[in-house]
């Protein structure tokens, strides 16, 4: 099955968006379908960063001439990742896991592809583990070289056809950089290539999802295969897809929190009953050292030959 090239933006218009985007990407809050097993890794950026808010606001300060407008997008957000039959080719249903190589590769491409396209504007990249597939979160201060405004218009699109025709472009400059990894581009259209990541996230932990059928239904001189990517990169699949890759791995985490618990359940209880033989053995030899400590010291040293 082809794997498929993701990325979604979103706006952040507030700096109280940026603080709380952090607190999801760098896990400075509880995140429930993350494994606390597994650690992330900061591809752009460093751990001993100041935070994310800190750096967008010195970047806006440093890279613009006048203060943003009310309404600016402060920070623009990218999610990037591949469909799981790229990092798992031979389970792509097993949540949780990849391919160390494959997953590398994937990170190294992204990488260099946010370096080349966004370089000091793209302030931290985050590559997460810790959930049902490998993905990228990277902020990109979306200052516009001529004005010296922050424009994520200019740089992401507005609405509309502007925005689908940037976005286009963006994804198929994406798309090319994976492509030597056999990672190929959604179909363009696809109204899961403008997804935000925010609702992309809603999507993936809201209530059960419905299908429209219909929407889904062959259209006159699609070919199979077009039919076939078609659904494939549908959002509502998509949200399927990634739910019950969750479920699966959430189910999986609490059936080894679960034997870890009974191990150490069991540990507790080997430890109390050493505790205990350990306690009774001291008893025994306090009773002993009081019995030598009542005898004569004649018959002591009598006793050990003196």
């Amino acid at each position: 099955m082809t794997a498929l090239a993701i990325m979604r933006v979103g706006k952040l218009k507030s700096f109280g968006n940026v603080g709380g985007s952090e607190k999801h990407t760098a896990r400075l809050q509880d995140t429930p379908n993350a494994d606390p097993y597994k650690e992330n890794i900061r591809l752009i950026g460093n751990d001993f960063d100041p935070s994310l808010e800190e750096i967008v606001k010195a970047k806006i300060a440093d890279n613009t001439k006048h203060k943003p407008r009310k309404d600016a997008v402060l920070c623009s957000e990218i999610f990037l990742s591949a469909s799981p039959e790229y990092f798992r080719p031979e389970n792509p249903d097993k949540a949780g896991e990849w391919n160390d190589k494959l997953m590398w590769n994937f990170a190294n491409a992204s990488t260099k592809w946010l370096q080349e396209n966004f370089g000091e504007k793209c302030v931290r990249a985050e590559l997460h583990l810790d959930e049902s597939t490998p993905h990228i979160h990277a902020y990109i201060v979306p200052v516009n070289d001529k004005t010296k405004q922050l424009s994520h218009k200019e740089m992401f699109g507005g609405d509309g056809r502007q925005a689908s025709i940037k976005m286009s472009k963006l994804q198929d400059s994406y798309a090319s950089a994976l492509a030597h990894l056999g990672i190929e581009r959604g179909v363009k259209g696809s109204k899961a290539t403008h997804t935000k990541v925010k609702e992309y996230y809603q999507a993936v932990n809201q209530e059960p999802l419905t299908l429209e059928l219909d929407r889904l239904a062959p259209k006159r001189g699609e070919t199979a295969q077009q039919l076939f990517e078609r659904i494939k990169a549908d959002p509502t699949i998509q949200s399927i897809n990634h739910q019950l890759a969750d479920h699966k791995r959430i189910v999986e985490l609490e059936r080894r929190a679960s034997q870890r618990a009974t191990a150490s359940e069991k540990l507790r209880l080997s430890l109390e009953k050493r505790v205990a033989e350990l306690e009774a053995e001291n008893f025994y030899w306090k009773q002993q050292a009081d019995k030598l400590r009542d005898l004569p010291l004649e018959e002591v040293a009598w006793n050990l030959g003196l």
